[in-house]
C-alpha cells in the first residue's frame, strides 16, 4: 500500500510564507509525478502544482510567481513554497502522487494525502 503524509499547514498572515511538505511511503516502485491541490468550501477542487520526475513543472494561474514546487525524488518527498500569500489561498491543501507500486507485473497508483489546512488571515 501507499501512503501520503502531509505537513506544514497553519495559520500564516497575509503577505506570509510557508512551505508544505508530503512524504509517499510503501511498496511503491517509482513516482511518475507528485502535485499539490487545494479546496475550499463550495468550491471546485483545484491544480495548485505538479512536478513529474525529470523536473518539469505545473502551475494554476492563481499562484504563478508566488509559489514553487520541487521533489526529492529519492525521499519520494514533494515540496511547495508559497509565498506572498493572499487571503483567497485559504483552502485545505491536498497531496498527490501517481507511479508503479513494486509488484509482478507493476500496478499503477494514485493516492491523495489526508489534507492540510492553509488560513491566511490577519
Amino acid at each position: 500500500q501507499v501512503q501520503l503524509v502531509e505537513s506544514g499547514g497553519g495559520l500564516v498572515q497575509p503577505g506570509g510564507s510557508l512551505r508544505l511538505s508530503c512524504a509517499a511511503s510503501g511498496t511503491i516502485f517509482s513516482i511518475n509525478a507528485m502535485g499539490w491541490y487545494r479546496q475550499a468550501p463550495g468550491k471546485q477542487r483545484e491544480l495548485v502544482a505538479a512536478i513529474t520526475s525529470g523536473g518539469s513543472t505545473d502551475y494554476a494561474d492563481s499562484v504563478q510567481g508566488r509559489c514553487t514546487i520541487n521533489r526529492d525524488n529519492a525521499k519520494n518527498t514533494v515540496y511547495l513554497e508559497m509565498n506572498s500569500l493572499k487571503p483567497e489561498d485559504t483552502a485545505v491543501y491536498y497531496c498527490n502522487a501517481e507511479g508503479l507500486l513494486k509488484t509482478t507485473p507493476r500496478r499503477i497508483f494514485d493516492r491523495w494525502g489526508q489534507g492540510t489546512l492553509v488560513t491566511v488571515s490577519s
